[in-house]
């Protein structure tokens, strides 16, 4: 069954690397109607901008910074701007800075919540009050991560902020059922994406080999793939998805209260 997503308007933020383009180009191959990508860094969103409409995705990316209150009105109202309604908002920025209970700090605490929880309310706010406004339902995908269900010690605030999104995912759907506006989550596990490659090879100094560590220790015999979650949220943001909503669904290789495998 091919999925599509002809007609529709999708916002992707962190659209311009990892995850989020893996998404964003996902969008683009399902005959999407336009697709508006965000980023701090301009000269790649211009690339991957340039990339989409090479697919045959009218595309827009909208520079901004997610730690700036303003910036997830923004960012709706320039996608509406260019495209004239959304009909899909994927929250896939997020900051993954480490931060325990024995150490983080309140400066740490206010920066990871602010990209990872409080932007993603505010761009839900002005997304859903267009879809309301244009009568016709929505689909919100919140990329989270199954660290929110408990989440490993130096990950603490990360945890927080990700246990946070999962419920407003929840509250979001509840209120806004009988509109036909439809929200849902996906916890990531570990996943082989540039910013993963970087951390792992770079930051925690096990060279570029460390993908093969990785991929003996897991039950699949790999890491997950961008594109396998992509697929995902491609699947939520159509109509195939049904009346699917409020739901998490963890991708990740163990199952949440099973003994590790």
């Amino acid at each position: 069954m091919e999925i599509r997503l002809d007609g529709k308007v999708v916002l992707v933020t962190g659209g311009t690397q990892g995850l989020g383009e893996a998404i964003a180009r996902a969008c683009a191959g399902s005959a999407v109607a336009g697709i508006a990508v965000t980023g701090r860094d301009a000269t790649r969103g211009a690339a991957v901008a340039a990339s989409l409409e090479a697919m045959g995705a009218p595309a827009l990316f909208v520079p901004g910074d997610l730690a700036d209150p303003a910036a997830p009105a923004a960012i709706v109202d320039a996608t509406l701007a260019r495209f004239g309604r959304i009909d899909g908002l994927v929250n896939a920025a997020g900051v993954t800075t480490e931060a325990s209970l024995a150490d983080g700090t309140p400066e740490q605490w206010e920066a990871i919540m602010a990209v990872n929880a409080r932007a993603p309310f505010f761009l839900m706010q002005r997304a859903v009050a267009a879809m309301r406004e244009q009568g016709r339902g929505g689909s919100v995908v919140n990329i989270a991560s199954v660290q929110a269900h408990c989440g490993t010690p130096a990950l603490a605030i990360y945890a927080a902020s990700k246990a946070a999104l999962v419920a407003l995912t929840r509250n979001a759907a509840n209120a806004h059922l009988r509109e036909r506006i439809r929200v849902n989550a996906i916890a990531m596990g570990w996943t082989d994406t540039p910013a993963e490659h970087d951390k792992q090879a770079r930051l925690l100094g096990k060279g570029p080999g460390w993908r093969d560590a990785a991929h003996a220790s897991l039950p699949f015999g790999r890491l997950g793939r961008p594109e396998e979650t992509a697929a995902l949220a491609v699947w939520l943001l159509s109509d195939i998805s049904g009346v699917t909503t409020g739901a998490t669904i963890d991708v990740e290789q163990w199952v949440v209260g099973a003994p590790p495998p």
